[in-house]
């Protein structure tokens, strides 16, 4: 049988570049038969190097907080540690042969404990005559595959399909193949989840889930140091699983305040005609600035920037953060937010500053809350409209409304701070 790894991939130019420009995804395509892929970013830990609850420091017990979603048991140490994985998390165990399986399905499971997870139990083998056996016996399954070549890596999508999981380890650093099962996998219920060998390479991890702007739908590593694992779920968090809300604001002013330094973001990505960034003078909030995008009657657009004003400006990031504008640089991590305040990350590029005429904006929002920005004095300079259109900032008069982001001042070096303050 020749595979077609290019499976879902016969579509015009116009719509590979959408597709590519498309935010991390957080939910899943919808799946076939199966019952479709899991709604969620799937993070699993294997526990083969524990066999109580209480080793590596009660590690287990906080799997929870840091973004976990499902454990990986085996059958020497499934009956010490099942009772203590916290509830909701989807429980799987490694099985090698028969013996195991009819052991597991024999002795059976508490079903009180398991009412506490994701049920069914998942049966993780290489061996595709278990995993029939383990269907056949209500368990969900998931085949493992170790790819280093060719025919494994065909072999691993080939057996994909035929299962809610597939679990993959591979023995070369490279993407590329990953990017292959993804492309085959992509229209199908299959859930793909990568297995990070290394449980120190936390870059490893959160590469795989952005691959090709989609990821795999999950990974599973599993560090046995407590920092380290605060670590990783300190980056999921700053991968743009966030929400931004975004409210109307009515300009009060909008004036020429003369010459002053202005940095152009320029990110290793390209904007969506409906996204941009969050900038503003105060810790009270920012305005959402276009990028370069749409139509200039004068020069070719730059749909990798963003205009982003005065030097001074807070640039809102991912976890509530705010970055000054002259503190980013190449290789910083950028939050970009759509008018429906959806975000994602994408790394700085290049930071383009120099001196240009500057335009004050000042904005209220309807619960009184007064933001400002200091913007390139230029007609081709734009902001969002509530409707998520471009307005050129020359342009706005008092009364007009703009579409901005309203935040609790109070800030030190970005972090969001207790403390009373008023900023002008």
């Amino acid at each position: 049988m020749t595979l077609d790894i290019t499976n879902g991939y016969s579509r015009t130019r116009q719509e590979d570049l959408a597709a590519l420009r498309k935010p991390i995804r957080l939910e899943a395509m919808a799946g076939n038969a199966k019952g479709g892929k899991q709604a969620q970013t799937q993070i699993w830990f294997d526990t083969k190097d524990f066999s109580a609850p209480q080793d590596h420091q009660g590690l287990l017990l906080r799997l929870g907080r840091f973004h976990y979603t499902g454990v990986l048991l085996h059958p020497r140490n499934l009956e010490a540690l099942l009772p203590a994985i916290p509830g909701g998390l989807k429980v799987a165990v490694r099985l090698e042969s028969m013996g195991e399986l009819e052991a597991l399905l024999t002795a059976g499971t508490d079903q009180e404990i398991l009412r506490r997870f994701q049920a069914p139990l998942i049966a993780v083998s290489p061996h595709q005559g278990l995993l029939t056996r383990a269907g056949e016996a209500g368990l969900s399954t998931c085949v493992y595959q170790y790819v280093d070549d060719g025919e494994s890596l065909h072999r691993s999508i080939q057996q994909g399909f035929h299962h809610p999981f597939l679990m993959i380890c591979f023995r070369d650093p490279t993407n590329i193949p990953l990017e292959l099962v993804i492309a085959s996998l992509q229209a199908t219920g299959t859930t793909l989840i990568k297995e990070i060998a290394n449980p120190n390479h936390v870059d490893d991890a959160i590469v795989t889930l952005g691959v090709m702007e989609v990821g795999a739908d999950g990974v599973m590593f599993s560090p046995i140091e407590h920092e380290r694992l605060e670590g990783f779920a300190r980056r999921l968090a700053e991968r743009g699983q966030e929400h931004v809300t975004l409210e109307p604001a009515t300009v009060t002013k909008s004036e020429p305040v003369g010459m002053g330094f202005r940095s152009c973001i320029d990110l290793a990505t390209l904007f969506e005609p409906t996204e941009g960034m969050i900038v503003g003078s105060t810790s009270q909030g920012g305005v959402l600035c276009c990028p370069e995008v749409f139509f200039l009657p004068y020069m070719e657009t730059r749909p990798f920037r963003v205009n982003a004003g005065g030097v001074h400006s807070y640039v809102y990031n991912a976890a509530n953060r705010t970055h000054y504008m002259s503190e980013l640089n190449a290789g910083s991590s950028v939050m970009i937010v759509s008018s429906n305040g959806a975000t994602r990350q994408a790394p700085v590029g290049r930071m383009k500053t120099e001196t240009r005429p500057l335009r004050l904006i000042e904005a209220r929002f309807a619960s009184g809350e007064t933001i400002n920005v200091l913007l390139q004095d230029d007609w081709h300079v734009r902001v969002f409209s509530p409707e998520a259109k471009p307005l050129n900032i020359t342009e706005l008069r008092p009364g007009d409304q703009i579409l901005a982001h309203k935040a609790v001042p109070g800030r030190h070096v970005g972090i969001k701070i207790d403390e009373n303050i008023k900023e002008s």
